[in-house]
């Protein structure tokens, strides 16, 4: 069984100057035990699609399940089946670290003793163990976001949805939850990761799928999406002035997969980036132009982007 489908799943949105499509035709699979990215810029779609798929948004058409359920026709068993953690702080700032987790649990219909049994464990998982008697205004950042996924997994969802988990807090504390995840996923659990940072979905994501203006540019493994950006590296040299678009036949070149040159700026996708950007700078001294910036870019999710719209990326 899937853990999360969707066919044609469409959201229109109503507004002054008319209709207003915020996700069009969506559709995807995620499998039981997956983790699963949903990756684009802001504005592409990513929080109206987790909204549907989480039963707070009503899809304008198509069709959803989360764990097996209908979203739009039992929403009540849906969400009795699913974790999320949102970028909202929704934490009850009066009480501690564990009465967070354990007054979840008995809001969920645990007994006490369970919920304090599995209060402890998440305790543990998350490195909040010396932090259970803090109160939640007293935790760090990082701490903040590990008791929002913490709490979101106190009655063992089978679907956990992270909505941008790692937002607003420093690298060191955003490697260390991609570790807690990592030992999350690795237990079984299926997990759906909402990011506009790439760099994230590369390494925790075993698939994902890439969405801008609402549509689906591509979905498949990491690997295989990496394949997209046609180069090994994407070379970025900008000049002083516009560039000629016959720059010493340059898209002829035979190290050269795809060109793009925008003004003063070209973008060549190759194989080889050292020997082609030699050949990039000898070709602007010849045409008389002066490099001002270059730029190297390994295949990426960002590169994978930019290969299917033509633009960058924008957060």
């Amino acid at each position: 069984m899937s853990a999360i489908r969707t066919v044609e799943l469409s959201k229109t949105y109503s507004s002054p100057e008319g209709k207003v499509p915020a996700v069009e035709g969506l559709t995807l699979e995620v499998a039981s035990g997956e983790f699963f990215g949903l990756l684009g810029p802001n504005g592409a779609g990513k929080s109206t699609t987790v909204g549907m798929l989480t039963t707070l948004v009503r899809p304008s058409a198509g069709r959803a399940e989360v764990a097996g359920i209908d979203v739009s026709h039992r929403p009540v068993q849906v969400r009795r089946n699913i974790g999320v953690a949102s970028q909202a702080d929704s934490l009850d700032r009066k009480l501690s670290v564990a009465d967070n987790l354990e007054f979840r649990g008995r809001f969920l219909g645990m007994t006490r003793r369970v919920a304090r049994r599995r209060a402890e464990a998440l305790l543990e998982t998350f490195s909040l163990v010396e932090r259970r008697n803090a109160r939640a205004h007293e935790l760090s950042g990082g701490q903040v976001k590990r008791l929002i996924i913490a709490r979101a997994l106190m009655h063992r969802p089978q679907v956990l949805f992270l909505d941008e988990p790692t937002a607003g807090i420093d690298p060191q504390t955003r490697h260390n939850l991609w570790d807690a995840l990592r030992a999350l996923h690795a237990d079984g659990q299926t997990i759906l990761l909402t990011t506009h940072h790439m760099d994230e979905a590369e390494a925790l994501c075993q698939r994902a799928a890439i969405i801008d203006n609402g549509r689906l540019l591509a979905c498949d493994t990491v690997p295989t999406l990496l394949t997209l950006a046609g180069a090994k590296t994407i070379v970025t040299v900008t000049y002083d002035r516009s560039v000629p678009s016959d720059l010493e036949g340059l898209r002829g070149h035979p190290d050269v997969s795809r060109v793009d040159v925008n003004g003063s700026q070209v973008k060549a996708h190759t194989h080889d980036a050292e020997s082609l950007l030699g050949d990039l700078i000898t070709a602007g001294v010849n045409a008389g132009l002066r490099v001002r910036h270059v730029m190297t870019l390994r295949p990426s999710l960002e590169s994978v982007f930019l290969t299917l719209t033509g633009r960058e990326y924008r957060e």
